[in-house]
């Protein structure tokens, strides 16, 4: 395995070395013309106001689709038709270790609603929205390549 994304190296990590490592669904949501959602990380968490893709930590005896199913009708409010997973990560982050489980998400009912009090915008590559969470860096680098290999509107 790769090493482990660390973000702000320099604070302190709460837990020290032996801390658990955190398990999280994360929902890269892609429309047909090739857009795909960031929103930002709600009032009160750890990296506030922050972009990043959405979704949450798994819970006990849950699989990545099964909290990613959850956790998008929890913050935005949509039932997902159809995910695919896709790439994970570590990072290592001064609050947390996770593992990142990214899924891409081509199809789901429901309008959106920030329902954490959180924002939402629709990107293409550069991002526009700024500042960008640590871990959804290499989703982005991710993008970019599959789009240089692929072209800008490959979906299923």
């Amino acid at each position: 395995m790769t090493q482990p994304l660390v973000a702000d190296a320099v604070k302190p990590r709460q837990g020290g070395a032996d801390r658990p490592l955190v398990q999280v669904a994360v929902g890269v949501l892609i429309q047909r013309d090739g857009r795909f959602l960031l929103t930002t990380r709600p009032p009160g968490k750890v990296y506030e106001g922050y972009w990043e893709f959405p979704g949450g930590k798994l819970e006990a005896g849950e699989g990545v689709e099964q909290a990613l199913r959850r956790e998008l009708k929890e913050e935005l409010g949509i039932t997902i038709r159809q995910a695919e997973n896709w790439r994970s990560t570590q990072v290592d982050y001064p609050h947390a270790w996770v593992e990142l489980n990214f899924c891409k998400v081509w199809l789901w009912d429901g309008p959106l609603h920030m329902r954490e009090g959180q924002q939402c915008a629709w990107q293409s590559l550069p991002v526009q929205v700024t500042p960008v969470l640590p871990g959804t860096v290499p989703v982005l680098q991710w993008l970019a390549q599959e789009r240089a290999h692929l072209g800008p509107t490959h979906h299923p």
